[in-house]
Order: C-alpha cells, then sequence, then structure tokens
C-alpha cells in the first residue's frame, strides 16, 4: 500500500468509527423511546424491529472494524438501514399517534442521519441518503398531522426546512473532507517528487558536470594539446599561430572551468547579488548554447539581498539550463525585479514551447527538474507559471517567420530584503 492509499484508508476508517458512535447513540434512542414511550398498537413488532436492528448494527459494526476495502467502499450502505427502521417504527407507531408521542419522539431520529452520511468521504454518497431521508421526514410529519392535534403548515415546513439545512451542511462537509483528502493528495506528490529529487541531484549535477566538462573545456584542452604537438613537430603555421590559438583554447578553458564552479557554489551570489550571478548564468549558457541573451536586471537594485536570493538562482539555473539543452533556440532573455516585497524571475525564449502536455511527458520521463523547482517556489508563497510568450514580447523574442512560438516561465514569490540599506524587512503580504 503506498503513503498516499494508507492516508486515504486512515481517513476513511476514522470516518466509519465516528459513524459506528453515531449509530449506537441512535440504537440507544430508538430503545428508549419503545422502553418511556411505547406505541399504543404494534408495540410488540416495534420491539421486534428495534432488536432486529440492534443484532444488525452490532454485526455491521463488527465487520467495518475490520478495516477490509469491502467495508471502506460499501460499509455506507448501512445508512439506508438506520433510515430504514426509522422509518418501519414510525409506521407502526402512526397507527396510535393521536394518542401516544411515540411517532412523533421518533421522527427527530431522522436528524442523526445526515450526520451519519457526513462521515463519508463521497458527498455523492451522502447526497443519496440526505435526500430520501428529507423526503420521508416531510411524509411522515404530513401523515402524522391530524393526529398531532392538527399541527400547523408554517410548523412542519419549518422543521422540514431545519433538516434539509443539516442535510445539506452534510453534504458539503463531505465535500470539504473529500477536498480536504484532495489537498493531502497533491501534498504527497510534492513530497514524494522532492525527495526523488534529493535522491537523484547529486547524480544530475555529476552528469551535468561531466558534460560541461567534456563538451567544453576538455575540448579545448585537445586543442591545445594538438596546438602543442604542431609546435613541436614544426607545423606549417608557424611557433606564433599555434600559440595564439593555445593562448585562446587555456582561456576558454579557464573560463568553462570557472563557470562550472560558479554553478556549483555561486559564491559570486553572496559577493555581488542575485542580478550579476544570474548575469554571469546567462553568459554561460550563451555560450554553451550558442544564444543570443538579453538580460534585463534594471528592476533590481545593485545592492539587494534577499532571503530567497538563493532559491530565485536555483531556478534560474534550472530555467537556464532548460533552454539550452531541450528548448532549440536562437534566442533568451531574461528579467529580474524586485519591487513592494516580490520579486519576479521572467525567462522566454524562442524555442520549440514548453505546453502541460510537454511537461506531463517529461515528468512521466523521470525529468522533474521543472516541476521540483514549482514546489519550491510554491512552498515559499510564490508561484511558478509556464506558458507562451506574451504578444507584446513575441516579435522581439521569436525568429523570423515566427514558426515557433517559444516559451515563457514567470516566477514570483515574496522576498524579505536582507541588505542594511533596505531598511525595516517587509514581506509582502
Amino acid at each position: 500500500m503506498t503513503q498516499l492509499q494508507q492516508i486515504v484508508t486512515t481517513a476513511a476508517q476514522r470516518g466509519l468509527n465516528l459513524q459506528l458512535t453515531l449509530r449506537g447513540v441512535l440504537v440507544a434512542f430508538v430503545v428508549a423511546t419503545l422502553a418511556f414511550l411505547p406505541p399504543a398498537i404494534g408495540v410488540i413488532a416495534s420491539w421486534w424491529v428495534a432488536g432486529a436492528y440492534t443484532l444488525a448494527a452490532i454485526a455491521l459494526t463488527l465487520w467495518l472494524r475490520t478495516g477490509t476495502h469491502a467495508a471502506l467502499n460499501w460499509g455506507w450502505l448501512g445508512l439506508y438501514l438506520d433510515l430504514a427502521v426509522l422509518l418501519t417504527l414510525n409506521l407502526i407507531a402512526q397507527q396510535s399517534a393521536d394518542t401516544t408521542w411515540t411517532s412523533f419522539v421518533l421522527q427527530s431520529g431522522f436528524f442523526l442521519i445526515p450526520i451519519l452520511a457526513a462521515t463519508q468521504l463521497r458527498w455523492g454518497v451522502c447526497a443519496s441518503v440526505v435526500i430520501p431521508t428529507v423526503g420521508l421526514y416531510t411524509l411522515q410529519a404530513i401523515l402524522t398531522q391530524g393526529a398531532n392535534e392538527n399541527e400547523p403548515w408554517p410548523s412542519i415546513i419549518l422543521r422540514v426546512v431545519v433538516l434539509a439545512g443539516v442535510g445539506l451542511a452534510a453534504i458539503w462537509l463531505s465535500r470539504i473532507q473529500r477536498s480536504r483528502v484532495g489537498s493531502i493528495r497533491g501534498l504527497v506528490d510534492d513530497r514524494t517528487r522532492l525527495l526523488t529529487q534529493l535522491m537523484t541531484t547529486t547524480e544530475t549535477e555529476h552528469r551535468a558536470m561531466a558534460e560541461n566538462l567534456h563538451d567544453g573545456a576538455l575540448q579545448y584542452v585537445l586543442a591545445a594539446r594538438m596546438d602543442l604537438e604542431d609546435v613541436r613537430d614544426g607545423g606549417p603555421d608557424g611557433a606564433g599561430a599555434s600559440f595564439d590559438r593555445l593562448d585562446d583554447a587555456l582561456v576558454r578553458t579557464a573560463r568553462l572551468l570557472r563557470s562550472t564552479v560558479s554553478e556549483l557554489h555561486p559564491a559570486v551570489l553572496e559577493q555581488s547579488g542575485l542580478a550579476l550571478a544570474i548575469g554571469q548564468l546567462c553568459s554561460t549558457g550563451a555560450e554553451r548554447g550558442a544564444l543570443a541573451v538579453s538580460v534585463d536586471t534594471s528592476g533590481w537594485p545593485d545592492e539587494a539581498r534577499t532571503d530567497q536570493d538563493r532559491l530565485l538562482f536555483g531556478v534560474a539555473r534550472e530555467l537556464v539550463s532548460n533552454v539550452v539543452r531541450h528548448a532549440h533556440a536562437s534566442r533568451m532573455m531574461v528579467a529580474l525585479s524586485l519591487r513592494n516585497g516580490v520579486a519576479e524571475l521572467t525567462v522566454r525564449d524562442d524555442g520549440v514551447g514548453f505546453t502541460p502536455g510537454t511537461a506531463a511527458r517529461k515528468l512521466s520521463e523521470g525529468h522533474i527538474g521543472v516541476d521540483s523547482q514549482r514546489v519550491k517556489v510554491e512552498a515559499a508563497g510564490g508561484r511558478l507559471q509556464v506558458g507562451s510568450p506574451d504578444t507584446a514580447i513575441d516579435s522581439a523574442v521569436s525568429p523570423a517567420g515566427g514558426e515557433r512560438s517559444g516559451a515563457t516561465v514567470r516566477v514570483t514569490v515574496p522576498v524579505i530584503r536582507t541588505d542594511p540599506t533596505a531598511g525595516p524587512p517587509a514581506r509582502s503580504g
């Protein structure tokens, strides 16, 4: 049994336990009514019904306590037994309603039925019990109107309205319980994805670092080695040209190694701030992916430091990496701003696009990067939205011909400024 199934089963079992307790109250109510206010006609038949109901309730309790799949799925059918018993006893007591209060008192038991039904996690089941309960209660009130000293219609209507209100509240409560289970389902899924990411982060980072070193720094080192061999063998280009290529290869290698180390531990983030760190990240991405990159950090103060800088940098790193590796884009635009305690990061490209279907397929294949970043952003009180580029930006980002729609990812998250010049920290509401 998965953790989610265990949670749902536990919630359903708790609902059944409450239902069993309330059914015990209803059985005691029926027995007490017959004991203190027996009907003048049909008292023996009433006791037979009450006895059979008591035995059935005990058997039902023993079955539901087993917690089997069948008990959890079909235990709600016992609610119709409760309703049938109350209806039968009312029909018997109705014969002497003009001389005894048995029928009038038993009608009060109908108010327990919606509460019993509210313990279900399925609001449709609850409604299927509440609706006939209200209908039968109304019928009983009408049939016993004359026996109850010609009870006025307003009294009957008000009693029915109250029961209908209780029933509506029961249905609504059942829906709330179901929605809470749905929320728990989402939290469990998010937790599972985060745990999966935690277990695979090291492997993913090692693979990415290996690819970066192989495709970048290693190629330049190999080229430099070939140039050294040319110099040693007295190649046709001469030593000067070989040394120039060697110098260029070493410069590029140093730059790529520095950027790789920076991605693993962005010291510039602590020293110079998020804006500069993202700028360097985009420069590295532009070089690796042969992209034309535009970075706009004018809306982010140079001295700004916030409690979510590392989160925003991690999200930017994942998004830029996705554009470089998967978008097949020629242009990318990254914007960063800070207004009224809310940080906003936007990454746009002119690549193949990123639809909900694409996201679901990537997730099913085990690519949880963007989805795990979404979970982190939402845990910080923010939002991560994925869509097509805005029309106003399409012309600036899309390639000529407009054959590809590209993608826009916008991240907003409330932050607290931690730099000394920011004044008293304040988080956006």
